[in-house]
């Protein structure tokens, strides 16, 4: 991206976006209780800014406080929030009407929240242009058809007369965005815009936003758990702890040379695309964050940080202040301006920032066995779509075989057909001499049943809101019959409780009270609570914090390795399942293009499809580069399926009149590594690796590099 400085150095003087001590409480009962506290931005047009941090720091609390628009019993109760001058916060009536919306807009996580399911999309992209400028219905749908295309929905006709339903996640996605800009807004706001996407759409939402930045001059603060989405996209970035921002800078002057412990912690979470569980184990961050209700005295992340030091970090509250530090050269980067990268540390000038992290726990391998999980030419269609088509692998005891790519391309509905959810259209699925594939879970016995478990992307929808956690668990207990003697089983489920790493407590609390990671730890604990002999995971880590993320992660591999279980990973994911998995399988509508073990997967020779999902994935770690491939569409289900090669209409490499009309070989390229295509070998091993290492050092300025 172009410097935000010079990009400030073209604009007014005044700011778009200004933030002075902005501090939010909510009530707890009668009693008003901190959730953000002092926190301060400044955003000029054409700026992008990044806030990221765990759920419950306070991020999405910002935007809507300064769209103004909390929820019930929340409020401002100290600070300003200036757009473009103005006072927010002394607006009321039609000012504030014609700021939200016209000035400042946002786009939501949960694209399907801000969309009416009863109406056309047609009919509500028209009514913001109707609404905000007074412009005629003609003007308006011209105007709407224009803003598709700018999104990259080129079918903007069907999509404008399609109800919110009818297009996929990715493409709601951008009719969001498209709504939020038709206001043509001088302020962008994007609370996690990508999450539970896949990484082509992603990367293309991506571009989008960076596009869109460039062409209209917009300042965006965009929010986000995912580090590498914020340093692809993001000029400056803060990092939030327990409604503070606990360090802000540069985004290469965070990423380089953090001066942080709970950055340094965040990142130390974050798994590799070019390391394993072996060589770079990961860490999570040790504890949770406080509530609002009990923040610690003096450094809020102190209960949290190994270089605490009593009487020295829980003094008092711990100010921002200059590092001294930055890890992008010092013209005519912002990150030259004196104080432009902050820290709220005490110890910022005493720690060794430059030392490793204290690596993760090294976990042995659980023992891999023979095979429990048989695929051979399984198929399954819905009336003309091809969901699954002649998919072949094995599953062994005590591996992980992790199952990518992108939504519609079959992962799910492998993983129903298994579960026996529905049934095959053909094919087989053999499980300890046992056949699955037109075997309904109605007709199970209870010792397949408990061999075969599932933990679903979304907890909340598989527990039960009115049954304690503990109830749950001891629930399992019974039915597979694991323990019969109540007592015996309160225990197990406690013991279940301690090995997810969950207080005893939760046993008595519901669903409701507990966190998205912990939910999580509870499906898992779930699962596991019959000693499964195969558990398929279908994108269990998706929606969770990074830290959260990593612990569950470390948490499969230690019940992996205690039970000797095998766990069929799905995910888009593709850097845990990088550390997770023994083995991928690639897929695409439907059929497998690669498989083979991990590290021959991700690297050369590819797949071109693999090739491009790689390129997709945004990149967190500052000692990798990589090397962008496009596709050329999105992906539609095939219906009837294509002749040739599936992947054919979008790839880069494809051969005319070959690809398009003939079923591409298998490639045995090892005895475990194999990929249907039809390039020669020769030509799919000189691809080079879409991720090079390399080992950039942070600079200390001086007050030569000041301006």
């Amino acid at each position: 991206m172009q410097p935000a400085a010079l990009r400030r150095q073209a604009a007014a003087d005044t700011p778009a976006l200004d933030c002075r001590n902005l501090s939010v409480s909510y009530l707890q009962g009668s009693r008003p209780v901190a959730a953000v506290v002092d926190f301060n931005l400044t955003l000029y047009p054409g700026e992008a800014h990044g806030l990221v941090g765990e759920s419950g720091c306070g991020k999405s609390t910002v935007a809507l406080a300064i769209m103004r628009h909390l929820a019930q019993g929340g409020r401002i109760t100290g600070g300003e929030i200036l757009f473009e001058g103005a006072d927010l916060l002394k607006m009321k009536g039609e000012a504030l009407r014609q700021v939200r919306g016209a000035g400042i807009a946002m786009v939501y996580q949960e694209p399907m929240a801000s969309l009416n399911p009863s109406m056309t999309i047609g009919a509500q992209l028209t009514e913001v242009p109707v609404c905000h400028e007074g412009v005629a219905q003609r003007e308006a749908l011209t105007r709407v058809r224009s803003m598709l295309e700018m999104v990259q929905l080129t079918e903007a006709e069907r999509i404008m007369r399609s109800y919110p339903h009818q297009i996929s996640g990715g493409q709601q996605q951008r009719v969001v965005i498209a709504m939020a800009l038709l206001s043509r807004p001088r302020v962008l706001l994007l609370d996690e815009p990508t999450t539970a996407l896949d990484v082509t759409v992603e990367a293309g939402i991506v571009d989008l936003i960076r596009d869109i930045s460039a062409r209209f001059g917009m300042a965006m603060l965009y929010i986000s758990h995912n580090l590498g989405l914020v340093r692809e996209t993001c000029d400056r970035m803060t990092v939030m702890y327990a409604g503070e921002a606990v360090e802000v800078g540069a985004v290469e002057d965070v990423f380089r040379a953090m001066r942080h412990p709970y950055t340094r912690g965040l990142f130390a979470a974050l798994p590799s695309l070019v390391r394993d569980k072996h060589s770079r184990p990961l860490t999570a961050i040790p504890g949770q964050l406080p509530s609002p209700g009990s923040r610690p005295a003096g450094c809020v992340f102190g209960p949290r940080c190994g270089f605490f030091v009593n009487g020295q970090c829980d003094s008092a509250r711990v100010p921002l202040r200059a590092t001294g530090v930055a890890a992008v050269p010092p013209t005519p980067s912002l990150a030259a301006e004196p104080g432009s990268h902050l820290s709220r540390c005490l110890r910022v000038g005493e720690i060794d920032w430059d030392a490793p992290a204290r690596p993760g726990q090294t976990r042995a391998d659980a023992e891999v066995g023979a095979t429990v999980l048989a695929v051979r030419e399984l198929t399954k269609r819905y009336r003309h779509v091809v969901a699954n088509d002649g998919l072949t692998f094995d599953v062994r005891r005590g591996e992980t075989v992790a199952i990518v790519g992108e939504s519609g391309c079959g992962k799910s509905s492998f993983a129903r057909v298994t579960m026996g959810l529905t049934p095959a259209s053909s094919g087989s699925i053999r499980f300890e001499e046992l056949e699955l594939a037109h075997l309904p879970v109605t007709r199970r016995k209870r010792l397949t049943l408990r061999a075969l478990q599932m933990i679903f992307q979304n907890p909340f929808e598989t527990l039960n809101p009115q049954h304690t956690v503990g109830a749950q668990i001891a629930r399992v207990i019974r039915k597979f019959k694991v323990e019969r003697d109540e007592v015996r089983i309160r225990e197990r489920m406690l013991q279940l409780l301690d090995r997810v790493k969950l207080p005893r407590e939760v046993a008595r609390q519901y669903p409701g009270q507990l966190s998205g990671g912990q939910k999580q730890r509870v499906a898992v604990a779930r699962a596991f609570a019959g000693n499964p002999t195969v558990v398929i995971a279908d994108e269990p880590l998706s929606a969770l914090d990074v830290s959260v993320q990593t612990a569950v992660t470390e948490l499969l591999l230690d019940l992996q390795r205690e039970q000797g279980t095998a766990i069929v990973f799905i995910s888009h994911d593709l850097a845990v399942v990088r550390h997770l998995a023994e083995r991928v399988i690639v897929m695409y509508l439907g059929q497998i293009m690669e498989q083979g073990r991990t590290e021959e997967v991700f690297s050369p020779p590819y797949h071109p499809y693999t090739e491009a999902l790689l390129s997709a994935v945004p990149v967190a770690e500052t000692g990798i580069s990589k090397r962008k491939v496009r596709m050329a569409t999105e992906a539609a289900p095939s219906s009837p399926p294509q002749i040739g090669c599936r992947f054919a209409a979008r790839c880069i490499y494809r051969i005319p009149g070959t690809c398009e009309v003939t079923v591409p070989p298998v490639r045995e390229l090892t005895t475990s590594h194999r990929i249907a295509c039809h390039l020669p070998v020769s030509q799919l091993e000189a691809q080079a690796p879409v991720f090079a290492l390399h080992d950039p050092k942070p600079r200390t300025l001086s007050t030569e590099d000041s301006p």
